[in-house]
């Protein structure tokens, strides 16, 4: 899951990407409303936290042109001004969720897993894919019930593909999600995290879950085949 998160107080926005971070979201930080806007309309991000007060342009002019764009991408506000009018305000513009300053970050990460949810066709907690289930909330990852360790950008990929499952992913869809950058046709990044991934949560013998695209990406299936230990699995 990308988060863009908007906000001029460098501490505040620091705390904000730790926080998120931990919780295994990739992060993405804009100090001020003019970059924030940019960020919000040339990118995608599945939500957005929004501070009402930016040097530039203020929280509300962000939200309104993010949404007049056509952009449905969930926005919780964050203001020190916690006045009924003012969130009634932000709300009325097309905000989902609104927390006054200060708050616990707890609050902050529950309120960002409910609107996702909502905004989701999966409204549950739990992805699944053949045996495999991903925990989004404890960011655990299991098959036949059995605990899979994984690193923050190895669980940022499986979430993606997760979420994605029978869809084909471009490698450069793959690198803006989970890298935040823009895809290097030389790299091999996304193809080496591939191969850890399958290591880890294919076993010889198994189902395999994620099949190669050649020549596009990847994308993940209830069951692409048996596992022969070698991890590949190409159609045209």
């Amino acid at each position: 899951m990308r988060i863009l998160v908007i906000e001029d107080e460098r501490k505040v926005a620091s705390f904000i990407q730790r926080g998120l971070e931990e919780e295994r979201y990739i992060v993405e930080t804009a100090a001020d409303g003019e970059l924030g806007l940019d960020l919000a309309l040339n990118n995608h991000f599945d939500a957005i936290v929004l501070d009402v007060m930016l040097p530039k342009l203020d929280g509300y002019a962000v939200l309104q042109a993010i949404r007049g764009a056509g952009k449905v991408t969930p926005v919780i506000m964050l203001t020190a001004r916690s006045t009924t009018e003012d969130r009634v305000q932000g709300l009325d513009m097309g905000a989902d969720d609104y927390l006054a300053k200060p708050f616990h970050f707890e609050e902050l990460a529950a309120r960002l897993r409910s609107i996702l949810r909502r905004s989701s066709t999966e409204k549950t907690t739990r992805l699944t894919c053949g045996e495999l289930s991903l925990d989004l909330v404890t960011h655990f990852a299991y098959r036949n019930e059995k605990e899979i360790e994984l690193t923050t950008k190895e669980y940022a990929l499986l979430e993606y593909l997760m979420r994605n499952k029978d869809r084909i992913l471009s490698r450069a869809m793959i690198m803006q999600h989970v890298w935040k950058h823009n895809f290097d046709p030389e790299s091999n990044i996304i193809d080496v995290y591939i191969k850890r991934l399958r290591q880890k949560i294919e076993k010889p013998g198994q189902q395999q879950l994620i099949q190669s695209v050649r020549g596009v990406g990847y994308r993940m299936r209830d069951a692409v085949g048996i596992d022969d230990g070698t991890g590949d699995e190409d159609v045209e």
